[in-house]
């Protein structure tokens, strides 16, 4: 089988794990700053590419833990200018999709291995294709977590799609208060906010605030950077990603955000993926269907150690 204000932002959050895997925190020089990134468990490297943009990685730490439970060593890295890596200046010439990729590459020197699996979440599953295409010979394989796409397509339908998730009362809640955040970005504004937007995120409301707690802490101005760059470049993977043969997984909630139709594209491209719709799931999987989506990744890494046997 082969924003919602000038922005679009797809965010990580915190989940709870009982992970007592040895964690060891590294720092990487880069040009005009520093690169921060965590190595959690050993084995087989992954590494882990979180949402946004424009957000720490601070959320991912108990995805990486569970994901290293499985025998791997998870890397977890702050994009630069968030969390703890930290750039002397911040606009169009430091934040660009190239140099994302350059830092990409200055941690995987510092790892030291010639290839890893990329795990990529939402945005991070853009982050993702893009580096594919520029260091196809580094990845042994790809997992697309509820992925931002192959393409700019997320720009024409996130808006209705999170239109069509909410009921009317959550429609009206997100257009009152995406008005306020206009008018005065505060504290209070952002977390009503996200709160409101939270809830197309996710298929139980009992998981809404943890993913709304998250969602205010988006750095608006390198999230806004990234796809102006996204937009200059006119991000498509589609034919470049064609002759990237390594296995793919493509896994997305039913009810994501993330419309149907772009991963069917995705699978349509690579040559060796698998596709996973999970019911009754929303944006994030292992909060959704917990079971069914490490399940999926599970059965994914064996098969990938399978064929590298």
């Amino acid at each position: 089988m082969k924003a919602l204000i000038q922005f679009i932002t797809i965010i990580p959050f915190v989940f709870l794990s009982n992970n007592l895997n040895a964690q060891t925190s590294h720092y990487a020089e880069i040009e005009n700053g520093t690169l921060h990134y965590q190595v959690i468990g050993s084995g087989k490297p992954i590494l882990i590419i979180n949402g946004g943009p424009g957000i720490d990685s601070d959320g991912f730490m108990n995805l990486a833990e569970r994901v290293a439970d499985l025998g791997y060593k998870c890397i977890l890295y702050d994009q630069r200018g968030t969390g703890k890596s930290e750039l002397k200046q911040i606009d169009s010439t430091t934040i660009t999709m190239d140099l994302m990729t350059e830092d990409i590459e200055v941690i995987r020197n510092e790892i030291g291995c010639d290839k890893w699996l990329v795990f990529g979440q939402s945005f991070g599953g853009v982050m993702a294709n893009y580096y594919a295409t520029k260091h196809p010979n580094h990845i042994s394989g790809i997992i697309h977590s509820s992925s931002g796409g192959i393409d700019l397509k997320v720009l024409e339908n996130a808006g209705a799609r999170i239109n069509e998730l909410l009921t009317e009362s959550e429609r009206d809640s997100l257009t009152y208060w995406r008005q306020q955040l206009i008018v005065d970005f505060s504290e209070t504004n952002r977390v009503n906010h996200a709160r409101a937007l939270a809830k197309a995120y996710v298929v139980s409301d009992e998981h809404v605030p943890a993913v709304s707690a998250r969602m205010k802490y988006v750095n608006m101005n390198i999230n806004s950077l990234v796809w102006q760059d996204l937009r200059r470049m006119n991000y498509d993977c589609k034919q470049l990603l064609n002759d990237f043969h390594q296995p793919v997984l493509i896994v997305q909630g039913k009810q994501d955000v993330v419309t149907d139709d772009m991963a069917l594209t995705a699978d349509s491209v690579f040559p060796n993926s698998t596709l996973i719709f999970l019911d009754s799931c929303g944006h994030y999987g292992w909060l959704d269907q917990e079971k069914k989506y490490f399940g999926a990744i599970k059965e994914f890494l064996t098969s990938v150690e399978k064929e590298d046997i």
